[in-house]
């Protein structure tokens, strides 16, 4: 610490209590993965932990003492109003390193009881102070002692190295003290965000495991229930916008408005209904999400003629011209394809705190039927949490960008579409040969801002090069490309495709919920797939029922989308939109909206010339449209949206797999 001193001058309490706090949360991680070491499959999963856990600590003390830095550099040391600051300082360096020491002792009950590090969970149960101390009390007396012997001892020899810290403290001379804040400040900022990509430092960056408390090791726990507290404020309450609705009439409304209420089955999850397969036998199935392609840009649904090659997919296969997005974000789309959610105004549940682990996704009911399960993306997976959020839910392998070897192409957003169609045909060539069934979720990302993709490759739609318009023309070549030679493949006939957007390019208008900018393309294909024209209205949520119906999956799950190989009476025909805090409910007839603390109000909806007229609605169809709004963040907070427990029939395929 003598040497210390002399090398970080003024700076020497952050850097010593940094270090400190740095050795600390190390030790804790090492020990945790030691108890837990029956989790861990190799070395690469010790590197992981602490490799990237020493990244996400350094972020976390960053976070911590960017401020006291910044005070440190520019207020004096000496004087009366030296030594006022100074014990401000102690105050803050002690009490800082007692939370992290703190909530790193109170992990591995959390662990024993949750499998996981201190979460959402954890300032859940501060809002009750008086049954959580009860709790412990009766069933913790160990816990306890342990972390109040440790709180004191950290306290008391914490204050005792503060005292040491700040003693001769001398403050650089004045021309210097701006200089050294503005450094403090610009390492403090890339330390906490720890990359120079788009979003800052977040679980899902550090995530590399299926298992979810290996990648929980990897955080510690402060980071933990600081981003659950961040995540939480994001979880807007559609009760608190909308207005609220019994539980119990919730759930009878939206099975009686699904049109079959006898597949709905008793129990703790509300929504769990069951659904025969319409196709025996098990096909591969690949869902090809596209970026940003609205309706308008696909001549073959009447918008702009960038879409030749999807057009003509559209005439060979199961097309569906009025299906429409669930929201205005690829994680809402993600969330719909995957999921079969219905949109809250809430953030999509792929980025939500409570829905990472144990949360239903088709990935997760196949991977109980044999399947291998996949995701494949030309960028980094991280984005939005993706990689969290497929880990913790059934997706056993993530392929992005790091596993691509010497793309064609790389922009802002990664690998091009040709890029990533070329590595989807290669997995898939792969995963066919081994003669297990597979998923696969395949997102592209040409066709999103800035818009860059290889040169040479199309026929400019417009001038200059890198625009929305020339970018569809581009991922529609690519989407082309794959197909060709799709068709060719040993994979092709046993796999079921569906080719459909996450959400139109951007959603605007002069009316509560632009109806038309949520209409997007949907096309099924494969090799026993027949030519069609669906013009049923539907929504991305029923996607994922129809698909596992034509693969032959068994579907027993929480879905209450339709399961469109099957017939849906035009009555029950629907699509549901979140746009902002807006809610829309689309029917044949009517559109019905709900705004945050209006009266619910109607439209008329003109499918064909896409125009809304306002118009009267009934107190029913009122009702429908508000149960239909409540459900999702209901089932969400209630942790209802979720698989039965496995029989002992799916855990056996499950292991022989």
């Amino acid at each position: 610490m003598q040497k210390l001193k002399p090398i970080t001058g003024v700076m020497f309490p952050i850097a010593l209590f940094a270090l400190l706090s740095l050795i600390l949360l190390s030790v804790s991680r090492v020990v945790l993965t030691l108890w837990q070491i029956d989790h861990i499959t190799g070395w690469q999963d010790w590197a992981s932990i602490l490799l990237q856990g020493v990244r996400v600590d350094v972020s976390t003390l960053c976070w911590l003492l960017i401020l006291p830095s910044l005070l440190l550099a520019l207020l004096p040391t000496q004087g009366f109003l030296g030594q006022i600051w100074l014990f401000i300082l102690r105050l803050w360096l002690v009490a800082g390193l007692w939370i992290l020491v703190y909530m790193e002792l109170a992990t591995p009950s959390f662990i024993s009881e949750y499998n996981l590090r201190p979460n959402r969970l954890f300032i859940e149960y501060l809002v009750y102070p008086k049954e959580v101390f009860s709790m412990l009390w009766v069933g913790y007396k160990l816990e306890l002692a342990v972390g109040l012997i440790g709180s004191v001892l950290t306290l008391y020899l914490g204050w005792l190295l503060s005292g040491y810290a700040v003693r001769d403290l001398d403050a650089p001379r004045w021309y210097w003290r701006p200089v050294l804040a503005i450094s403090v400040v610009a390492l403090g900022v890339m330390g906490a965000r720890s990359t120079f990509q788009h979003r800052p430092l977040n679980p899902a960056m550090v995530a590399f495991s299926t298992d979810p408390l290996l990648n929980d090791l990897t955080l510690n726990s402060s980071y933990s229930v600081i981003f659950a507290a961040k995540n939480m404020a994001s979880e807007k309450n559609a009760e608190a916008f909308y207005g609220t609705m019994p539980l119990d009439d919730i759930i009878e409304t939206v099975r009686a408005s699904s049109g079959r209420p006898e597949s709905f089955m008793p129990g703790d999850i509300l929504t769990l209904n069951t659904n025969a397969p319409t196709v025996e036998g098990k096909k591969n199935l690949v869902i090809l999400l596209q970026e940003s392609l609205g309706a308008r840009f696909v001549g073959g649904l009447g918008g702009l003629p960038l879409t030749p090659n999807l057009d003509a997919l559209m005439q060979e296969g199961w097309n569906f011209t009025q299906v429409y997005a669930t929201g205005t974000r690829s994680v809402r789309g993600i969330e719909a394809m995957t999921t079969g959610f219905t949109p809250t105004p809430s953030r999509a549940v792929v980025k939500l705190s409570k829905s990472q682990t144990g949360f239903y996704t088709i990935a997760g009911l196949l991977g109980r039927q044999g399947y291998h399960t996949q995701f494949i993306y030309g960028g980094e997976s991280h984005f939005d949490n993706m990689k969290s959020f497929f880990l913790g839910n059934g997706f056993e392998d993530i392929v992005d960008l790091p596993d691509f070897v010497n793309p064609k192409f790389v922009g802002s957003w990664g690998a091009s579409d040709q890029d990533l169609y070329q590595m989807a045909d290669k997995q898939f060539t792969k995963l066919h040969q081994t003669g297990q069934p597979f998923f696969s979720l395949v997102f592209t990302s040409s066709n999103h801002s800035p818009y860059e993709f290889p040169d040479g490759e199309i026929e400019l739609y417009e001038q200059p090069e890198h625009t929305r318009n020339n970018a569809v023309k581009y991922s529609d070549k690519a989407l082309g490309e794959f197909f060709a030679k799709a068709r060719q493949s040993e994979y092709w006939k046993d796999t079921v495709f569906i080719v459909i957007a996450d959400h139109d390019a951007r959603a605007e208008g002069n009316v509560p919920v632009p109806v038309d900018r949520f209409h997007i393309p949907a096309v099924i294909l494969g090799e026993d797939i027949q030519p069609r024209q669906d013009d049923r209205l539907a929504s991305n949520i029923d996607m994922a029922p129809t698909l596992l119906s034509l693969i032959g999956a068994d579907n027993t799950s929480p879905m209450i989308g339709h399961d469109l190989t099957k017939e849906v009476a035009p009555e029950y025909q629907r699509a549901m939109m979140q746009f902002d805090k807006n809610f829309g409910y689309l029917t044949r007839d009517k559109l019905v909206v709900l705004q945050p603390g209006k009266a619910a109000i109607g439209y008329q909806y003109d499918f064909s010339r896409q125009t809304l007229t306002p118009s009267g609605i009934s107190e029913q169809e009122s009702q429908r449209a508000l149960a239909h709004a409540l459900l999702g963040g209901k089932l969400y907070r209630e942790g209802r949206y979720r698989l039965p427990p496995q029989t002992d029939q799916q855990q056996a395929m499950a292991v022989s797999h």
